[in-house]
C-alpha cells in the first residue's frame, strides 16, 4: 500500500448508509478499534483472541462494505488513513455510548435510581472532588454516585470505555486526546514527603541531593509526577542511590511513608497538607521549582452527559474558586 494520505485505491465508492446498517456490527467496530491501537493484524488478533487471518478476512470485509481504504501498511505498522480515523472515531463513541447505556440499565434495573459514576487523581480528590461531592449531594440526595481514585490513563479509558462520566484528571498522556473535552481546573503544586520521624524531617533546609541519599517511593514512569520528579533532578544534575519502590496508590504511599524512618516520596500538595494535618506525615523543607501538569474535568468529546453530571462539574468550579480564593 502507499502512505496514509494516499492509499492504493482506485475512485472508491462510498458505501449508502443502509448498506452499513444492514451489513456492519458492533464487533467490526471493536476489531477496527484494535487494529488501529497495536498496530498490527497479528497484536489486534491475539488481543482479541481471534486467529490473524480471521481478523485480515474481516477488515477486508469492512472495508469492501464502506467502499474505501481505512489502513495502509508503514514500516511503523497499520495506520489508518483519513476515513479510517474518521470511522474509527465514531466507532470509538459508539461502543462508549453502548457502555453508558449498560451501566444505566444496570443501575436502573437494580432500582438504584439515578446515578453518575466519577473519576479522580487522587490531587484533585483532596483540593476540590472531596468538598464538591459533599456539596453536591446535599443538593441531589437522590443521586447515587460511584466514586473512581485512579491515574489519568486508567480514568480516560473509564471515560472512553462509558464507565465514567466525568474524570478529573490530565489529557496529557492520552494518546488520542480529540476524544475527550478538557476543562482546566488548576495547576497542581508538588510536596516532599517523609515519615514525622525522618532524619530529614525537623531540617530547616533540605536540597534535593540530600533527599536522594534516602530510598524514595515513585510513582510509575508514565505519571506525571514522576516525570515531574525526573525533570527537577535533571535540572539539578542529581541521582537517586537508592533503589525505589513504585506504586500508583497515593494512600499506600502515604501508608509506607509513615510506617518508615527512611522513605521519601513526592506527592500533591493537597495530598501531603491533608495527612500532615493528621501527624501521619510531614513536608520537607524543599521546594519543587519545575511545573506540574494542571489538571481539569474531562468529559467524552460530543457525548450528551446527564442533566445532573452538569449539575456536579458546577460544585466542582464553586470548589475550585472558593480554593483559588483562599
Amino acid at each position: 500500500m502507499e502512505s496514509p494520505e494516499k492509499p492504493a485505491q482506485e475512485n472508491p465508492q462510498l458505501a449508502t448508509l443502509h448498506a452499513v446498517n444492514s451489513r456492519l456490527k458492533f464487533r467490526h467496530f471493536k476489531l477496527l478499534i484494535a487494529v488501529q491501537d497495536m498496530g498490527s493484524v497479528h497484536q489486534a488478533a491475539a488481543l482479541l483472541h481471534m486467529s490473524q487471518p480471521g481478523v485480515s478476512k474481516a477488515l477486508k470485509e469492512i472495508e469492501e462494505t464502506l467502499g474505501v481504504v481505512l489502513f495502509a501498511r508503514t514500516p511503523q505498522g497499520l495506520v489508518a488513513t483519513d476515513m479510517g480515523q474518521c470511522v474509527i472515531r465514531h466507532a470509538r463513541l459508539m461502543l462508549s455510548s453502548l457502555a453508558h447505556m449498560h451501566n444505566e440499565m444496570a443501575a436502573l434495573s437494580r432500582a438504584a435510581g439515578v446515578r453518575i459514576s466519577v473519576g479522580t487523581i487522587a490531587g484533585a480528590l483532596a483540593a476540590v472532588v472531596a468538598d464538591a461531592l459533599l456539596t453536591f449531594q446535599k443538593q441531589h440526595p437522590e443521586v447515587v454516585v460511584d466514586l473512581h481514585e485512579g491515574t489519568s490513563a486508567h480514568l480516560l479509558e473509564g471515560l472512553q470505555s462509558g464507565t465514567l462520566d466525568i474524570a478529573l484528571c490530565r489529557t496529557s498522556v492520552a494518546t488520542q486526546s480529540e476524544l475527550f473535552h478538557f476543562e482546566w481546573i488548576s495547576d497542581e503544586e508538588a510536596y516532599v514527603a517523609v515519615s514525622p520521624v525522618h532524619p530529614l524531617a525537623g531540617q530547616a533546609k533540605v536540597t534535593l541531593a540530600q533527599a536522594a541519599q534516602y530510598p524514595w517511593i515513585l510513582f510509575p514512569g508514565h505519571m506525571p509526577l514522576r516525570t515531574l520528579l525526573e525533570r527537577e533532578a535533571a535540572s539539578l544534575n542529581v541521582s537517586f542511590q537508592r533503589k525505589a519502590i513504585e506504586t500508583s496508590s497515593t494512600f499506600a504511599t502515604a501508608l509506607l511513608l509513615n510506617k518508615s524512618p527512611d522513605l521519601v516520596a513526592l506527592l500533591s500538595r493537597e495530598t501531603v497538607e491533608f495527612f500532615e494535618k493528621t501527624g501521619s506525615l510531614r513536608r520537607l523543607n524543599l521546594t519543587i521549582h519545575s511545573n506540574a501538569e494542571p489538571y481539569g474535568m474531562v468529559v467524552r468529546q460530543g457525548v450528551q452527559a446527564p442533566a445532573v453530571v452538569a449539575s456536579f462539574k458546577e460544585c466542582i468550579k464553586a470548589q475550585a474558586r472558593n480554593m483559588r480564593a483562599y
